[in-house]
């Protein structure tokens, strides 16, 4: 891939309360040997607005590069435009097409319904013609609620002895897990939050269309897949982003303070000013 057609563009675009880096995809995998890689979208940034934890998890994530159609037009129009949409679901495939004979590579899937990890570790592997996915494992609905359940899936994933750990439970689930119990997990180099990526892989749901993907209407896909969970989400609770990002344009959006973000639980060694440094980098915006 030719990089001169990047060159000029900014490393970081800031959306409303959160520095995304503009990286392409064929650049993200030549980096990626180790770190957390998460994939913002709107939802999440409206998440960001209101959830301390969520924007902690993000301010210490090593990359964070665009998952949505909408945030490109939205770096356009902010005169900062993205090189590449790297959606989750075509980052994960295409780091296992990436690292296929790399030995290595080897993979931990973690999410979706009982027996859906499994699926998707077979196919995997199928196409990979190697042991690439060494574990799979669907965590119970609310386990990241019971800590002796987070402390056996811990020990799971440490006696795979997987290089990465590949996390498809949802937002802001999946990221506050990883940011939790990164430390714990002794082999793992990389950490993705993949969301429904596992259950694509399965092959248990459908990705929307190509050209709906292109043209940032994939929400009316998975509204239409699954109604009773995400119409409130996309319609309801992600429509203000369109006021803030309106309000960043003409100078007027005011990152979020958390000034009780400092109480939430953290490592006993953690260092909060170094925690509330990453906080101030996150929301910085451009003037």
């Amino acid at each position: 891939m030719d990089s001169s057609q990047y060159a000029g563009q900014s490393s970081k675009v800031n959306i409303l309360n959160l520095a995304i880096d503009n990286l392409s995809m064929h650049e993200l995998l030549e980096q990626l040997d180790s770190g957390v890689v998460l994939t913002p979208n709107v939802d999440h940034l409206m998440k960001l607005q209101k959830d301390a934890e969520f924007l902690r998890a993000y301010a210490l994530a090593d990359y964070k590069v665009c998952d949505s159609q909408v945030l490109m037009y939205a770096s356009k129009l902010l005169g900062t435009p993205f090189k590449e949409k790297v959606s989750g679901s075509d980052l994960f495939p295409q780091f296992c097409e990436f690292h296929k004979h790399n030995d290595s590579i080897t993979v931990f899937l973690m999410g979706g319904a009982e027996g859906v990890a499994k699926k998707a570790k077979s196919r995997i592997n199928q196409k990979a013609n190697r042991e690439l996915v060494v574990a799979a494992h669907s965590p119970s609905f609310g386990f990241e609620k019971n800590e002796q359940e987070c402390l056996e899936i811990i020990e799971i994933i440490n006696e795979s002895k997987a290089t990465v750990l590949a996390v498809g439970v949802g937002a802001p689930k999946q990221e506050k897990w990883i940011d939790k119990y990164k430390h714990k997990l002794h082999h793992v180099k990389i950490f993705m939050a993949v969301g429904a990526t596992i259950d694509f892989e399965a092959g248990v749901l459908k990705r929307s269309p190509k050209w709906m993907s292109q043209l940032g209407i994939e929400w009316l896909f998975r509204i239409y897949c699954d109604p009773h969970r995400l119409w409130k989400r996309y319609l309801v609770e992600d429509l203000p982003f369109f006021w803030l990002l309106l309000k960043q344009k003409f100078g007027f959006y005011t990152p979020p303070r958390f000034d009780a973000a400092d109480r939430m639980d953290k490592p006993a060694n953690a260092k909060v000013s170094s925690y509330r440094l990453l906080l101030k980098k996150s929301v910085t915006t451009k003037a």
